[in-house]
């Protein structure tokens, strides 16, 4: 019989744990699989780990990762997967919002061949406000456009990846690790199913406009180097454009067309291309401070505690 691996990434969640658990075991006691749920804490301040050791002790195949602090969602999955020895890994977010019964469809597609199974929204989400819609619509459409790699509109972290694929992305130790797109990456045979999100069963969404912009950001320079060539690209736009103020400086002085400039145009010239060259070197202090923060070879997240027998050796040192 063969094993599934289910990661849940869990921040806040005490309310959805139990039902999770409950949803988990009727759909995985009509399917011939084993499985062991595998719930990620990353560092709730509510009731949250309290809630898992007691499903624990309900269920045998529920188990749990405490990490030291919050370290985000993609490190916390990334510690999930680290644990996980399953023939395939399931990851789901814990508010529901994920339908548990898709996954009878991505194990049928996993079985019939394919090492991914990704989800991404049908339609836009009905259950959350109009402007995290914009922003998440935005989000995509910059991503694809300054990235080297090309994801649907809303595609989730709820997806099924096969143990051969899984081994490779425990070889990857990126610091500003983005599952979504890693996991187009690494490529295998993939294949992406629509879904249409449910409301959450309890809590709200936690995620801002600027966690959004700055998840933008990391994930467009973690795949990419597209925003550099754009940088060089303005800066040799703009001097080859400051060219052509030399033939119209040389006929105002000899043949007295206009008269010497005043300082708010010399000024507003100054501060624009002063602007430029900031954003052009921000855009280069951007990667400098990923290399910087590469280079420390920190760990992503930091074990706690767990139920889980043996610890990967790569977390042990």
């Amino acid at each position: 019989m063969r094993k599934i691996s289910i990661i849940i990434p869990a921040h806040n969640e005490e309310r959805n744990i139990s039902y999770m658990v409950s949803e988990l075991q009727k759909l995985f006691s009509d399917i011939n699989y084993t499985y062991e749920c595998i719930f990620v804490d990353d560092g709730s301040t509510d009731n949250t780990l309290n809630e898992i050791k007691v499903q624990h002790e309900m269920h045998h195949h529920v188990y749990f990762i405490e990490l030291s602090r919050n370290f985000g969602k993609d490190r916390a999955l990334q510690a999930g997967i680290a644990f996980a020895n399953g023939d395939a890994v399931i990851t789901i977010d814990a508010d529901m919002q994920h339908p548990p019964r898709l996954i009878i469809e991505m194990i049928k597609l996993w079985e019939s061949g394919y090492d991914v199974v990704y989800t991404y929204r049908e339609k836009a989400n009905e259950h959350v406000k109009s402007f995290q819609k914009v922003a998440s619509k935005l989000f995509y459409k910059g991503v694809n456009m300054l990235s080297e790699i090309q994801m649907e509109d809303g595609i989730a972290d709820f997806r099924l990846i096969d143990k051969k694929v899984v081994a490779e992305l425990k070889q990857i130790n990126e610091y500003d690790i983005f599952f979504r797109g890693m996991i187009k990456w690494v490529g295998f045979k993939q294949k992406g199913i629509p879904y249409t999100p449910a409301a959450r069963f309890s809590g709200e969404a936690s995620y801002s406009i600027y966690k959004l912009f700055k998840l933008a950001l990391n994930s467009t320079m973690s795949f990419s180097v597209r925003p550099l060539y754009a940088a060089t690209f303005i800066g040799l736009i703009f001097s080859l454009s400051s060219l052509l103020y030399i033939p119209y400086i040389l006929l105002s002085h000899f043949f007295g067309l206009i008269a010497v400039s005043g300082w708010a145009s010399l000024i507003a010239t100054v501060a624009f291309f002063g602007g430029l060259q900031l954003f052009v070197l921000g855009i280069i202090g951007m990667y400098l401070g990923k290399l910087f923060m590469q280079a420390k070879q920190r760990p992503n997240y930091i074990v706690r505690t767990t139920n889980l027998l043996g610890i990967p050796e790569e977390l042990s040192a």
